[in-house]
């Protein structure tokens, strides 16, 4: 087998390094035989070598879609690429629930949401709910833990009353739609109005989606950011210790 070059890392379909890609897109104008010459014209402006247009279909009289195949031969150095990612140590439900009775001595008060105009819940169910996902409880089985799940389309100034209300230690912020940056913009409104109302350094702020990195998230004014493939678990992790050293820093 070929050794791998870590300082040119591309593509592979079939062999190692023979740069094998396939791309996808939309373009407004008719599905015909100029439009494949477009498709191609266009892979191309992206280094793409040798385009073929496997499939192309029309979605309307002016648009259509297409697959591409082809070859991109610009390599990458993996080993130059950093990742700002959580880097604490993922512990079971059970490991979880003793460290929070041993280090933090009393319930943990979540609360989750996706808020602003999101009405997806996928996501904070997910971590929320007792059932969880894919044999991952939720925070609501958790010992030590008391969980409150807002659902969707939750407004960031109704969001963070309730948070208020309930003394939240962690809140939980799932966003799935992305548009235009709509979710930037909406978690860039919450930190500012916890700003406001003089809560942000009372509690951990997590959000996590499909588009979330914890670059992003710390970026935006949060404590961490999660995407996607994390559980409670992962989650949970991360608050109980970085709630334990806080409460060790205040006393």
């Amino acid at each position: 087998m070929s050794k791998v070059n870590f300082k040119r890392i591309v593509p592979y379909g079939d062999t190692l390094d023979d740069g094998k890609v396939q791309i996808s897109f939309t373009l407004p104008v008719k599905a015909d035989e100029q439009g494949i010459a477009c498709a191609k014209e266009i892979a191309k402006k992206m280094n793409i070598t040798s385009p073929e247009v496997v499939h192309q279909e029309a979605l309307d009289q002016d648009f259509s879609y297409y697959i591409v195949y082809g070859s991109l031969f610009s390599g990458v150095d993996y080993t130059s690429i950093k990742v700002d990612k959580v880097t604490s140590t993922a512990m079971s439900m059970y490991e979880i629930e003793e460290y929070i009775e041993t280090q933090i001595g009393r319930n943990i008060v979540v609360v989750g949401a996706s808020t602003g105009t999101d009405a997806h819940t996928v996501g904070i169910d997910a971590i929320m709910n007792m059932k969880g996902l894919a044999g991952n409880y939720g925070l609501e089985r958790y010992k030590g833990i008391t969980a409150y799940n807002l659902g969707s389309q939750v407004e960031n100034e109704a969001f963070i009353k309730f948070a208020k209300e309930v003394k939240a230690d962690v809140l939980l912020v799932s966003q799935t739609v992305t548009q235009k940056d709509v979710h930037v913009k909406n978690l860039t409104n919450l930190i500012e109005l916890l700003d406001a109302e003089h809560m942000r350094q009372d509690c951990l702020v997590i959000v996590g989606g499909p588009r979330i990195s914890n670059e992003l998230a710390k970026e935006l004014g949060f404590d961490a950011g999660f995407g996607v493939g994390k559980y409670a678990q992962d989650v949970a992790s991360f608050f109980v210790v970085e709630l334990a050293k806080k409460i060790k820093e205040e006393a």
